[in-house]
């Protein structure tokens, strides 16, 4: 370490209270490869979102703040029948209510990140959490197959890296569906489904997803 080197280390160690800083890396520098396939979000879904979100959580907004991140799978081989269904907005065959089923993003098994809803706005992936997560749905079957897929699984925690670091969440609150209820952002108007949720991506293997993620630092 030359003199000048020195002198710039030990300013440095005086603004930081002498302790070590790690790297932040800023949100735009981890950004994946997104590709836009958007499904229709018109002035109609809207309505019902808001509508929805006033049924579910006491207010008539559209308007996502994102607090969580929630991971699925998809039940399928290909994203071909996901991206039929979120275009849709029919009622969902589960809870038969408006407006359909969506996640903000796709990530296919060759690793390929679609963004199919703006991050502004709600969509209706994860019961007692709509209003506050961003849902990010993986083609798959099941959680190892996921998990066991190099160019997927590389994709999905990239774009969690990123999603964590743009809305400053927190790892812990990067869940999978069948964490739902343990996430401390659940809330559910509707006494019937307050004990809602899904068995995707379990708790095991988000442990493993979310220390994946907590590998890369942000401000």
């Amino acid at each position: 370490m030359g003199p000048v080197t020195a002198l710039l280390a030990s300013f440095s160690l005086l603004f930081t209270g002498g302790i070590a800083q790690t790297p932040v890396h800023a949100a735009g520098s981890l950004r994946p490869p997104i590709n836009h396939r958007w499904i229709p979000y018109g002035h109609k879904r809207k309505s019902e979102m808001a509508a929805y979100a006033r049924r579910h959580y006491g207010t008539r907004s559209n308007v996502l703040h994102p607090r969580v991140l929630v991971e699925h799978w998809t039940q399928s081989t290909t994203a071909s029948p996901v991206f039929d269904e979120f275009r849709s907005d029919t009622p969902d065959i589960e809870l038969h209510e408006l407006p359909g089923l969506c996640s903000h993003f796709i990530v296919d098994t060759n690793g390929r990140i679609y963004q199919l809803v703006p991050l502004g706005v709600m969509c209706r992936h994860t019961v007692g959490l709509n209003d506050r997560a961003i849902g990010v749905e993986n083609v798959g079957m099941s959680d190892s197959g996921v998990m066991n897929n190099t160019a997927q699984r590389t994709a999905t925690v990239r774009l969690a890296r990123f999603l964590r670091c743009r809305f400053k969440i927190q790892v812990r609150d990067i869940i999978g569906h069948s964490e739902s209820l343990r996430s401390r952002f659940h809330h559910e108007r509707v006494r019937s489904l307050r004990g809602q949720t899904h068995d995707d991506m379990q708790r095991a293997t988000m442990n493993r997803f979310r220390a994946m993620v907590a590998r890369t630092s942000c401000g």
